[in-house]
């Protein structure tokens, strides 16, 4: 484990290759089977609400009827706020809508919240960090394969494998030479700070030249 601040960052943060490659997986981890979603934070819920009418055009038939129905999100049996998901697969965010969308991403599941923040739909911030931070989408999604979990008074950052589903990330990432922390780099600036982040690169330097890593 490395220690920064109030953090412990698993060592495989920095030594898996990883990079995503939508053009292969098509999103996988966003349609994925499952009873629950992706993990929502408190200050999280308000804008998913928000964001509803601005992505609704977007959104599946199903997913427009499931976040009538249920909502956008509610709390599963470990009490943790989640995204609603659609049949036992889709997350109810997911889209399909090709417009405006790159060709090797053609058919991909994508997150309707990120493409309308990408698109410039967003003409108000939602209430996320006091409206000062745009919301791209749930800090959870961004992050992943990285997930958090809460140690007393430190936050873990763990890296959440999964052979079957990301193993074009990992083929990608090693042709790269990328590794998981420079993957979410964004998401990880977001969560915890650049300042933060400048550290954990700085951490991984150094494990590197004494073949820690």
């Amino acid at each position: 484990m490395v220690h920064i601040g109030d953090t412990l960052v698993s060592e495989d943060i920095l030594s898996e290759a990883f990079c995503c490659d939508l053009s292969v997986c098509k999103g996988n981890c966003c349609n994925s089977e499952g009873e629950s979603g992706a993990p929502l934070e408190e200050d999280e819920l308000q804008a998913m609400k928000e964001v509803i009418p601005i992505v609704w055009d977007d959104l599946t038939p199903r997913g427009q009827k499931t976040l009538r129905e249920t909502g956008p999100y509610f709390k599963d049996k470990a009490g943790d706020w989640v995204t609603t998901v659609v049949d036992g697969h889709d997350c109810v965010f997911c889209t399909y809508n090709d417009t405006n969308v790159d060709i090797p991403l053609k058919g991909a599941c994508l997150c309707a919240i990120e493409k309308a923040f990408r698109e410039g739909k967003f003409t108000t911030l939602p209430s996320y960090r006091d409206g000062k931070t745009p919301f791209i989408k749930p800090i959870s999604c961004q992050l992943y394969p990285i997930r958090l979990k809460t140690i007393g008074e430190y936050t873990a950052v763990n890296y959440d494998k999964q052979p079957a589903m990301c193993g074009c990330a990992r083929k990608l990432g090693r042709k790269k030479d990328m590794y998981i922390y420079q993957c979410v780099r964004d998401g990880l600036i977001r969560r915890f700070g650049e300042e933060w982040y400048n550290e954990l690169k700085i951490c991984a330097n150094e494990m590197k030249k004494i073949g820690m890593l």
